[in-house]
């Protein structure tokens, strides 16, 4: 580990957030926190994690790449 506060420690995070910030929440305004709540729920566990490709995967999703890796 690094320094406190530096950025290469948390690199995947970091990288994460700024994907959301810019696919999902930026430029929209949610009623309640529980609406938020549901719509970041909704971006991470039925777009991002099952439809969305990722470039370090072989631009697979994550469940492509997991049960290609799991036949093989």
């Amino acid at each position: 580990m690094s320094s406190a506060g530096s950025c290469y420690d948390n690199a995947v995070v970091e990288r994460f957030f700024a994907t959301l910030k810019r696919e999902r929440t930026r430029r929209r305004q949610y009623r309640t926190r529980d609406d938020a709540r549901a719509d970041l729920f909704d971006y991470i566990e039925r777009f991002y994690n099952r439809q969305r490709r990722h470039s370090y995967l072989g631009y697979l999703s994550p469940v492509e790449y997991e049960d290609k890796t799991l036949t093989t």
